[in-house]
């Protein structure tokens, strides 16, 4: 994303999430951000059809996903704020889903190897079994996660 479409998501004015960013350089490494060049600057403005209403003194910079919350961290807005707070409860939330199911998926393959071994002769009930693991692993699929615009 360019540094002027956060700006807006976080509430602050480009300059500031740009100083920001500089002020803690070391937090922002290549696979985090990025300058654009001229030459892409400009074929991105004419793209977007806004070569004249978007006219800059410093070519802007873009953010890849990591870098977006990063800046999340060194921002001060209230908005900024808001937002590195999801972004740590949804990592907690991912980790406690992952957690749980390697807890089920261990104990589903315990049970389907006990079932295998006990029930050599009876497919009906193997065939059963598979069907109530399918149904689990369907019922622990994660909800959708992630930022909520209103």
């Amino acid at each position: 994303m360019l540094d002027s479409d956060l700006a807006m998501l976080y509430e602050v004015e480009t300059k500031m999430l740009n100083r920001a960013m500089k002020r803690n350089i070391t937090r922002f490494p290549e696979h985090f951000m990025f300058q654009l060049t001229k030459i892409e600057w400009e074929n991105l403005r004419c793209q977007n059809g806004t070569f004249k209403n978007d006219i800059r003194k410093y070519l802007p910079y873009t953010f890849t996903e990591q870098g977006v919350a990063m800046l999340s961290s060194v921002l001060r807005s209230e908005k900024a704020i808001q937002i590195n707070i999801q972004i740590m409860d949804t990592f907690v939330a991912m980790r406690k889903w992952a957690i749980e199911n390697k807890e089920i998926a261990q104990r589903l393959a315990e049970l389907e190897h006990y079932f295998i071994q006990h029930c050599k002769d009876n497919q009906s009930d193997i065939r059963e079994l598979r069907e109530a693991i399918d149904l689990l692993i369907d019922r622990t699929k994660p909800a959708k996660i992630g930022f909520k615009t209103d």
